[in-house]
């Protein structure tokens, strides 16, 4: 079944639907979260992110139900963003992150001028691997017991992308 899909910059209202995206078990799976986060210490992070950081959202009928963050680096590394994501569990296999993905490309590489965007993901997300290099990120390493998740350590696997 297909939806339109609206990409829209993230704004503080989308706090309660982004609190529960992340707080679904897969999105928050695969993500540097910790589950039960509340709607307002979700809204606090999103208050206090720094400069130099661009967040989207994906919204089905009225709903947040995606989000990535891009985070433009500073000094000898401007030419640099970060990227984090994550799609609500309902709303997961239907085109939401290939969405946000598309615009963050598009953010990077014609309006902030970003010759690199490197992420790290789960070694056994491969939903999210499969997406990443249908974008163009490489695998350039494996960061062994990169974090705690779901009561055991989890590598990671380092991935880059550079402006064509």
């Amino acid at each position: 079944m297909s939806q339109d899909i609206e990409v829209r910059a993230r704004e503080p209202e989308d706090a309660a639907d982004v609190a529960e995206l992340l707080n679904q078990p897969k999105a928050v799976w695969g993500t540097l979260q910790t589950p039960f986060t509340s709607v307002d210490e979700r809204r606090k992070r999103m208050a206090a992110l720094p400069a130099g950081h661009t967040n989207f959202v994906g919204v089905i009928e009225g709903k947040v139900v995606g989000t990535l963050g891009m985070n433009r680096l500073e000094g000898r590394r401007a030419h640099v963003g970060t990227i984090g994501m994550a799609v609500h569990d309902a709303y997961a296999g239907r085109g939401v992150g290939t969405a946000l993905m598309a615009a963050a490309i598009d953010q990077a590489d014609k309006w902030l001028n970003l010759k690199r965007i490197e992420l790290s993901v789960w070694v056994d997300n491969t939903r999210a691997i499969a997406l990443y290099e249908r974008f163009g990120f490489e695998r350039e390493g494996v960061l062994r017991s990169y974090a705690w998740r779901d009561g055991e350590y989890i590598d990671a696997l380092w991935m880059g992308r550079l402006r064509p």
